[in-house]
């Protein structure tokens, strides 16, 4: 690990000073320690904003919503009474993350900027790697990529984002508080990250200097219906294959009156299928119209030789998810 800088903030002045180089924030630090120690970020100033959680590290749950703080630990939200209850897909997503002991640490707001696990990025031995060194290539391309992206992918990149709990944001329509040199801004949820564009190394939209303090989830008929699914090489501690975030509102006939997908471990970044929601608004959900879904969800899909499984798996876990989320009971 190369030397940095280490300054502590107390208060969001401290953190997001104008005159300040863009800083590398630390929180629970399970993603940016790991990758300091590989030598893949070598920030020159971390600023610890652990300080601020008194203040930003809170849940709050009433009629308009849900408001997560960004300091606010996995393991917090996940065992919160109403997160469990009314906002189902949340909880599972931030069970099914990683082991306690991460979640114990990991702050909310870390997690949804935590970088891929592509190992031509983590590994520095391999020097063509479009997301640590712009414009060097893309190893992933002809070498292994079993675990990669098949939507939203480019020439340039096709590493898949790994999280869960982003999935979760993205189907319930959720917003994100920010605060920066230039002043406080709410941006959706769906905008933060981008994908695998001309310039991968540009994972979210952030502003230089930007820090993320709350995340604010609408309450909405869809999101007591709602559940994530992972399917992954193992039970245990393992990053998605394929996944599926689905919040269902069902009429009395199982119409869908509205539905939000969002997919996890088969694109470049948290990924909402709006083809799929489209396909199955105002039909009666069954089998067939599941299936027709998911064909919708991948149509666009652009597999290599290690990942074309994917398309077929990707489309049974919808088809899982939807079904499973349309036979839930939901508690008066």
């Amino acid at each position: 690990m190369r030397p940095f800088a280490y300054v502590r903030a107390e208060a969001i002045a401290d953190a997001v000073r104008p005159e300040a180089a863009a800083p590398h924030y630390l929180a629970g630090g399970t993603t940016l320690v790991d990758l300091m120690k590989l030598d893949v970020l070598r920030p020159a100033a971390v600023v610890d904003i652990n300080g601020l959680a008194p203040r930003h590290g809170g849940i709050e749950a009433g009629r308009q919503g849900l408001r997560l703080g960004a300091l606010a630990r996995m393991s917090e939200a996940e065992a919160h009474p109403a997160v469990r209850r009314d906002y189902p897909v949340i909880a599972q997503s931030l069970q099914l993350a990683a082991s306690p002991q991460l979640r114990n640490m990991a702050s909310l707001g870390g997690n949804v900027l935590q970088r891929t696990r592509c190992s031509y990025f983590r590994d520095t031995a391999h020097p063509a790697c479009n997301k640590r060194e712009p414009g060097s290539g893309c190893s992933a391309l002809d070498g292994a990529h079993r675990s990669h992206a098949l939507l939203a992918t480019s020439e340039q990149c096709i590493a898949s984002y790994p999280g869960d709990f982003a999935q979760a944001l993205v189907a319930l329509g959720a917003t994100v508080e920010l605060a920066g040199p230039a002043g406080a801004r709410t941006i959706a949820f769906e905008d933060l990250h981008r994908g695998g564009d001309d310039a991968p190394h540009l994972e979210t939209t952030l502003r230089p200097g930007e820090l993320i303090l709350a995340f604010r989830v609408p309450a909405a008929p869809f999101a007591r219906r709602s559940l994530y699914l992972k399917v992954r090489d193992r039970q245990s501690y393992a990053f998605a294959l394929a996944s599926a975030a689905v919040a269902l509102d069902l009429g009395p006939g199982r119409e869908v009156r509205e539905l939000r997908l969002a997919l996890g471990g088969v694109a470049t970044r948290p990924w909402r299928a709006h083809a799929a929601e489209a396909a199955l608004r105002g039909r009666r959900l069954d089998e067939s119209a599941a299936r027709q879904a998911a064909e919708a969800a991948f149509a666009d899909a652009r597999p290599r030789a290690h990942n074309a499984f994917k398309v077929e798996l990707g489309k049974r876990t919808v088809v899982r998810a939807l079904l499973a989320a349309a036979r839930m009971e939901i508690p008066a």
